[in-house]
Parts: C-alpha cells; structure tokens; sequence
C-alpha cells in the first residue's frame, strides 16, 4: 500500500480504494481476512479512525465482513461486486472523458477503434 496525501485524495477514500484493488486483483479472496486498522495505521502511520472510516465504506459496499472481536474479512461475492462497480465507473467517467480527449485532438472513430483493436490482439 502506499498513500499520498498530497493528492488531494482523502487518506480514508485511499485505505479503501486500496483494499477494493487488492480485493480485485485476487490479493484478497472471499473469506480472507484483511490487514487490520491497527496493522495498516501502525505500518503507514495514519489515525486508526481514518483507517477504519475507509474501511467501513467497504463494508457498506458489501465487500468486507465485519466481525466482531475477528476483524475484517473478505465478503463473498465482493471481488465480482468490486470488479463490476470499476466497470461502471470506467464506462461512465473514464471512457467519456477519453472520447472527448480523441475528439479534440481529431482522432477520427474508425481510427481511435483500430487502435482499441489493435491493442487487445497484442
């Protein structure tokens, strides 16, 4: 893990966005238990409650398990959950803002699509 907090970004929406990462990429898997609040504010030196705030979104998302006096686990279901919201975030912030960059440089669609293309065969 590794938080800046100079970009702007809150350190509780990082302890998150970072879990929800590792959730996707497989680092955690359904039913595993998650670093806890003291072990991640003790090894990158963030308030405990920042740490938990960011967790807790999680838990709102369905993603992690809260159990009382065992910690946070791996909700099941969660890395499907977690990959098919990126998906939508992906889909409705990223891709617009990406067409829009093409259109102004004057990449034309049948152009900007060959290159889509040609980057998913290599």
């Amino acid at each position: 893990m590794h938080f800046d907090d100079s970009n702007g970004v809150p350190l509780f929406r990082q302890v998150a966005d970072q879990l929800n990462e590792a959730i996707i990429a497989g680092t955690y898997r359904e039913g595993d238990q998650v670093p806890s609040t003291t072990e991640i504010s003790s090894a990158y030196r963030i308030n405990p409650a920042t740490v938990l705030k960011g967790m807790n979104l999680l838990v709102e998302q369905g993603l992690l398990d809260k159990r009382r006096g065992l910690g946070m686990f791996v909700a099941p279901g969660a890395a499907g959950r977690a990959r098919a919201a990126k998906r939508e975030e992906f889909l409705n912030e990223q891709v617009p803002r990406f067409i829009t960059e093409a259109k102004r440089l004057g990449i034309a669609a049948d152009e900007l699509a060959a290159i889509i293309e040609k980057g998913y065969r290599s």
